[in-house]
């Protein structure tokens, strides 16, 4: 059985999404409202204010507990939506392929872990998805009790607050019900604050149902910046078990367009989803 070590990331797609990632070296992060709404970044909230404040108690901070609760009720009030793009640590996964991959007729791209890290500067970062309800093991409740621990003051307009909240609701765009704990799954996340680093301009895809908005990362200036090619931060690709795509095709497709390096590294998938299915 494969192991994976935490890696290498696992994007299952389709192949209009994989060309854009590999002939136009653009990785979409989408509306996190596609996966989880605003209730959920919400509901979040909230747990981690209850772990803050009974923490804060538990300590002796009662006054500062009671601060912290009326600075979290203002919050929760506001609409924030954020972008993302989806990775799973597990390879070549049976529920992966129905949900993401195209109902196994799509592809999957696994990409090294490090160099994503290292490409998550400013507005994006790399977040494991939190998958319970209760928040009191969650790293932001130690961040706000140390706010508290330090003297700092807690008002909303303070710089330390308002960084502690804006790192707390990007947290929220990770945070699943725990029902989906199997995906074991990490976030490429555009925070929805303070975007002014972040240049990238939206784009819209025009269905017959509706407009959806996307930001499309520019990832051979990613990988520039983080001093690495394309071809370095795509460990192999697995076509779905599924598809009809030939793998010779597809090899040729990669080799025509200057990736010959993962010519190689191309596969098919060994899940046995045709058997389930059937």
């Amino acid at each position: 059985m494969y192991r994976n070590n935490g890696n290498i990331l696992y994007h299952y797609t389709d192949f209009q999404a994989v060309d854009g990632i590999l002939r136009c070296a653009q990785l979409r992060v989408n509306n996190v409202l596609r996966m989880n709404d605003s209730a959920e970044m919400r509901h979040f909230m909230n747990h981690l204010c209850s772990a803050v404040t009974d923490r804060l108690q538990q300590d002796g901070y009662l006054s500062q507990a009671q601060t912290l609760q009326a600075l979290f009720h203002d919050e929760v009030k506001k609409e924030y939506s954020a972008f993302a793009a989806c990775f799973s640590f597990h390879r070549d996964d049976a529920a992966q392929w129905e949900r993401y991959g195209n109902r196994g007729r799509g592809i999957c791209i696994a990409f090294r872990r490090e160099y994503l890290q290292r490409m998550a500067k400013g507005a994006l970062s790399l977040q494991t998805v939190f998958y319970r309800d209760d928040m009191a093991g969650h790293p932001m409740v130690d961040v706000f009790c140390q706010l508290v621990r330090d003297g700092v003051p807690l008002s909303s307009e303070n710089p330390a607050v308002k960084t502690a909240m804006r790192d707390a609701w990007a947290c929220s765009v990770s945070f699943k019900h725990p029902s989906f704990s199997s995906e074991y799954e990490m976030r490429l996340v555009v925070s929805p604050f303070e975007t002014g680093d972040f240049d990238v301009r939206p784009c819209y895809h025009v269905t017959k149902e509706r407009i959806k908005k996307y930001y499309p990362l520019d990832l051979m200036s990613m990988c520039e910046k983080a001093g690495i090619k394309l071809e370095d931060l795509i460990a192999e690709i697995t076509i779905g078990p599924e598809s009809t795509q030939s793998m010779a095709i597809f090899q040729d497709y990669l080799r025509d367009h200057g990736l010959c390096s993962l010519v190689d590294r191309v596969s098919l998938s060994d899940c046995p989803l045709r058997r389930l299915s059937t």
